[in-house]
């Protein structure tokens, strides 16, 4: 269905950076014309999925009930919310669990110790997966081609000075990331932000998602966050190898 898919596209202009959109903003932002983008905006509008003042449209709350269903169906989320409450407590820092979707990765789960980033982190959150910890232990686990495909569909952007952009370092930052099974971003994503990942397994050995730990530098520079957090985070990893299935 055409007009579904047009719909779909025009949601997914919206974003953090990009909360309200006038009719041109958002034809620009999901590559329609602007009649079909103002079409499907007063549709949004019509449902209360989205409010509009005359010049900018802005999505409602009611847009929840779209992710909300599969947050609470989905099974891995809940199984993995204790670990991360548990994770969390112990570390005494924020823990976050995300699956890859495209070239970003989808926060699924998370316990808060405290505010880690200057954007509000929460399931829905949505990264840039070759810059952040569980992004490149997430990539790391695809095969080859997969990854690089997928990192030649990113757009590579530096957000501090420190963000590896070049495709082959990064490239032999996930090969890295590959052979040690584990990730560590040093304030790549944001200015004072490191984390520490590592793949969460099923059984068999196949990689379901991503759980991380993000602390300010200030209080654990990159050098000291595997020598602290590691270990939590292997503990929580073979606890859930066990649990699920």
């Amino acid at each position: 269905m055409g007009g579904f898919a047009k719909g779909l596209a025009v949601l997914e202009a919206f974003s953090a950076d990009k909360p309200r959109l006038s009719i041109a903003e958002a034809a620009a932002g999901c590559g329609l014309d602007r009649a079909t983008a103002r079409r499907c905006l007063l549709t949004l509008a019509e449902l209360g999925y989205a409010d509009y003042d005359g010049k900018f449209f802005s999505l409602t709350a009611k847009i929840l009930r779209l992710g909300h269903g599969w947050l609470s169906a989905a099974p891995l989320p809940a199984l993995l919310q204790p670990h991360l409450d548990r994770l969390s407590e112990q570390a005494g820092q924020s823990a976050s669990a995300s699956i890859l979707d495209g070239t970003e990765v989808v926060y699924i789960a998370r316990a808060a110790q405290r505010r880690v980033m200057s954007i509000n982190l929460m399931p829905g959150s949505r990264l840039p997966a070759y810059s952040a910890s569980m992004g490149r232990v997430l990539l790391a686990a695809l095969p080859e081609e997969e990854m690089k495909a997928v990192l030649a569909a990113s757009t590579l952007r530096a957000h501090t000075p420190f963000t590896r952009t070049d495709p082959a370092v990064l490239l032999e930052e996930i090969a890295v990331v590959r052979q040690q099974g584990y990730a560590l971003i040093d304030q790549e994503l944001e200015i004072g932000l490191c984390s520490i990942a590592v793949p969460v397994f099923d059984r068999r050995g196949h990689v379901l998602a991503a759980l991380n730990i993000g602390a300010p530098a200030a209080h654990a520079p990159a050098a000291e966050m595997a020598g602290r957090y590691l270990d939590l985070l292997l503990a929580t990893q073979r606890e859930l190898r066990t649990a699920l299935g």
